[in-house]
């Protein structure tokens, strides 16, 4: 026989993944009891994680840690300790004032005759009740996998809980300035809790792949097929329109540009990319780190479901994002074709994005905003029966002319009146209470104060504001500071005094709309 074959050198051991621990909490007023539960629990291991303790020596202690700590697993919790019911005090805590129905408690105790079984079963919300002195080494790895396991489920129905609760927020209202990253957000929380619960993962397009987010990454200095996180969760959720090259590592990027090249789903260690096919774009790829397992046969098999169908989910709700966007362009056009606005102006972007500011600090709701979005381009739509040799006459107008101006109102109302669509039925409110003044000396209708719509006031507001700050044929741009001058004069006379003050409060967040879009030269 071949000596080589005898003495052949071992084989590399192989390495084991770290997939992470599930955290054991160990309370217990006896340092032994925490030295044997370790020594017994050392080689412990479940779905790849091993077990990671934490250490608490009374139950005021205890409920110090839970308030830190939201991911303990499983606490092994003594009963006697401080007081004789310290243990059922912190497990009333961690369920009543915690709310957290996730940890998996299990009482021991030395002395079963101070709070027997049955009694404590029935009135604490406990998953289990042993005596120290019937958990052996073997009983306790026994009850541990048992509860570490229901923990597991747990979690996974909670994500899958989320997930869908994303998505429902998104379907409420597609139009919502965040609906398309909720939508994302619970498609790929689903599949992180389907293929184990992870909690890391991210939707990643190009940057031409969508016009929801253009205005944030047109800026950015990507190509036009530069990757970029769209929405995520976990480690990317704070990394929406971040180019990907900066939020994962180079390794991670090769993969997802191998997926994104080769149209195929990447498998590697404890992530996943798999590529989205799109009939509109490039494409698009889910990405999924951290994974607690393998990935098996089964997990692929979902992986490949999500990824042939979650692209056309998010291209059809793309597309009604787009039917908004066209018409919101539109609309802007019309007005300011109406308003004899030449192309170069920015005054009805400004109008619309400080008109929107002032209303989210008002507290109006996410559909008024939608609607007052819209609207505020038509808002003066009645000044196309006014000549230009009036609108922009800088010396007295004459009574003929003041009429002609009043009566602008009313025409533009006239206009509008009639739909029976809610957002024309506002411009067409808007249009005719674009003159009312908060202390009734306005026009057509001398509504004063409240009478006057709060949406008509906020247009007001900031159509004066802008067109103070910019030039106009009549006039020059004014400084900020006599902006802010007149607007403190006539605030309670011309306008909302509520919503002067809440402009000028913030004043440098309307500024910067100013700067972000001027006026082309």
């Amino acid at each position: 026989m071949n000596d080589d074959f005898l003495f052949a050198e071992d084989e590399d051991e192989n390495e084991v993944d770290d997939l992470g621990s599930w955290k054991v909490l160990i309370v217990d007023d006896e340092p032994e009891v925490h030295a044997v539960t370790k020594l017994a629990l050392n080689d412990f291991s479940l779905n790849g994680k091993t077990l990671e303790f934490v250490s608490a020596y009374s139950g005021e202690e205890a409920k110090s840690i839970f308030k830190t700590h939201d991911d303990i697993a499983v606490v092994l919790l003594d009963v006697v300790m401080e007081t004789d019911d310290a243990g059922l005090k912190v497990a009333e805590y961690v369920r009543n004032e915690l709310d957290n129905h996730f940890t998996r408690i299990i009482l021991r105790t030395g002395q079963p005759g101070q709070a027997p079984e049955k009694d404590v079963i029935i009135n604490y919300d406990i998953n289990d009740y042993k005596s120290k002195t019937e958990l052996t080494a073997q009983k306790l790895f026994t009850v541990i996998i048992a509860a570490l396991r229901s923990y597991r489920d747990i979690i996974v129905i909670e994500e899958n809980r989320r997930g869908l609760e994303k998505i429902i927020d998104a379907s409420v209202d597609l139009f919502s300035s965040r609906s398309l990253e909720k939508f994302m957000q619970g498609i790929i929380q689903q599949l992180a809790s389907i293929l184990g619960c992870s909690k890391d993962a991210a939707y990643i397009t190009t940057a031409v792949a969508t016009t929801s987010r253009t205005i944030n990454t047109k800026n950015a200095n990507f190509g036009d097929d530069e990757l970029y996180v769209f929405a995520g969760n976990g480690e990317y959720a704070n990394k929406e329109g971040v180019p990907l090259k900066d939020a994962i590592s180079a390794q991670e990027y090769a993969l997802c540009a191998q997926a994104m090249r080769d149209k195929q789903i990447v498998y590697a260690e404890d992530h996943v990319v798999a590529y989205c096919n799109s009939k509109s774009h490039n494409g698009a790829l889910l990405y999924l780190s951290g994974l607690p397992r393998r990935i098996g046969d089964n997990d692929r098999h979902l992986v490949k479901r999500f990824s042939d169908s979650v692209q056309l989910a998010f291209d059809n709700v793309l597309k009604t994002v787009d039917v908004e966007a066209t018409q919101k362009e539109i609309i802007e056009r019309l007005g300011r074709a109406l308003e004899h606005e030449s192309n170069a102006s920015n005054n009805l972007t400004r109008m619309v994005e400080m008109a929107l500011l002032l209303a989210e600090k008002m507290g109006l709701n996410e559909q008024d905003m939608h609607a007052l979005r819209l609207a505020v381009p038509l808002h003066d739509i009645g000044t196309s029966i006014v000549p230009k040799s009036i609108l922009h006459k800088t010396t007295p107008l004459t009574d003929d002319e003041m009429f002609k101006i009043r009566q602008h109102a009313e025409f533009g109302y006239q206009i509008l009146q009639d739909s029976s669509r809610p957002t024309i039925q506002l411009a067409a409110m808007l249009a005719k209470q674009h003159h009312e003044r908060w202390d009734g000396k306005g026009y057509p209708d001398g509504l004063k104060g409240k009478e006057i719509d709060i949406k008509s006031r906020i247009a007001t507001l900031v159509d004066v504001f802008d067109a103070l700050l910019n030039a106009r044929p009549y006039k020059p741009a004014w400084t900020i500071d006599k902006v802010e001058a007149v607007l403190k004069e006539e605030s309670g006379k011309h306008f909302d005094p509520d919503l002067v003050q809440c402009m000028l409060k913030d004043l440098p967040a309307f500024m910067a709309i100013q700067a972000q879009f001027p006026d082309a030269e």
